[in-house]
């Protein structure tokens, strides 16, 4: 019986093993397939082990500086989930409620809106507030969802109020907590390796997008942090394996909430938790964002059942009017590893 269990056991082992060049050679062949070739770092890995990592194109067209898989890129909305796990971790200390009004934490908004918004609209992006923060609200809050930027910025203020540290402090030291030392606030300036952010104009000539890191610096809790792909495998690692929220707070992140429902320009309907896209088609359950700031596209999915993290950083914008187009590569590296995944569930 030992015999046939140990046999079970290295049967497993080599058919993961021979499933992984075919892994790797869809990957290679996909970032070579496009109208443009691929600009920037891939990286898929299963419980600390690498299936996948490449780096291509530049960081730099003007010097010509290779793309590196240790080189920096602004994230975008995937900042959104690190906003979210700051707002639960005041949760849990006390320092807010999620039912709580906005004015509660921000008494210096005096808009009669901010009484009736609360914490939990703003994660879930069913608050109704508008852009400049403006009355009239766009919806009465909690009725439907409304993709928001600005409340994600709002929650940054908030946390900064509860906590009485500045937000990138707050930020800086849960990175430390994760092991996370090439993840940084964009005002910080602690950034080394930050490749350059391009988009293609209508002339068809890829200009680099001078902007990208003052506007990060601006909308930061949305979508501004700069990190790399191997720090993003130790964020997905920490949040995922109970480092940063206890149980019950992990769950209320992870509850895919009535409403929270957006017609995505890449995937359809898509659910929503806190600051988080949950998955479930097939079977198999995807959690993680999409991130994308001029010059840089960038998305980060975790698979729970495996352990798998999948990155793709892009820094080249082909058709930046286009979110398709822009996330061709992206969505095709999901696609990828979804159907190994799969394919190898039960091994």
């Amino acid at each position: 019986m030992r015999y046939l269990f140990t046999l079970s056991i290295v049967l497993a082992y080599s058919l993961q093993s021979l499933a992984q060049p075919k892994l790797q050679t869809q990957l290679d062949s996909l970032l070579r397939s496009g109208e443009n070739e691929f600009n920037g770092v891939v990286l898929v890995t299963q419980r600390g082990k690498k299936l996948y990592e490449g780096a291509h194109g530049y960081s730099d067209l003007q010097t010509k500086a290779n793309v590196k898989p240790d080189d920096q890129f602004i994230i975008g909305s995937i900042s959104k989930q690190i906003t979210a796990v700051l707002v639960l971790r005041e949760y849990q200390k006390g320092n807010l409620r999620l039912d709580a009004p906005l004015s509660k934490y921000l008494p210096e908004l005096k808009y009669a809106w901010a009484d009736s918004i609360t914490i939990h609209h703003l994660l879930t992006h069913m608050s109704g507030v508008r852009q400049d923060l403006q009355p009239p609200l766009v919806f009465a809050p909690g009725s439907r969802f409304d993709y928001s930027n600005t409340g994600f910025v709002l929650l940054g203020d908030v946390v900064a109020h509860t906590s009485g540290k500045s937000y990138a402090a707050m930020a800086e030291d849960m990175f430390k907590e994760c092991g996370m030392k090439n993840t940084f606030h964009p005002a910080s300036n602690k950034h080394k390796r930050l490749v350059k952010g391009y988009w293609q104009n209508p002339q068809g000539v890829l200009d680099e997008v001078t902007i990208a890191l003052d506007y990060a610096k601006k909308i930061t809790p949305s979508g501004g942090f700069i990190s790399t792909a191997a720090d993003m495998v130790k964020w997905n690692t920490s949040l995922h394996g109970g480092k940063l929220l206890a149980d019950s707070t992990y769950k209320l992140m992870m509850t895919a909430y009535p409403g929270a429902v957006r017609d995505h320009q890449l995937f359809g309907l898509t659910q929503y938790g806190y600051g988080i896209t949950i998955d479930e088609k097939d079977g198999l359950l995807q959690v993680g964002q999409t991130g994308k700031l001029s010059g840089y596209n960038s998305i980060n999915f975790f698979f729970p059942e495996s352990g798998t993290s999948m990155i793709v950083f892009n820094n080249m914008e082909y058709a930046p009017s286009d979110f398709k187009k822009s996330f061709y590569y992206h969505t095709g590296v999901q696609h990828i590893v979804r159907q190994y995944l799969l394919a190898n569930r039960n091994q």
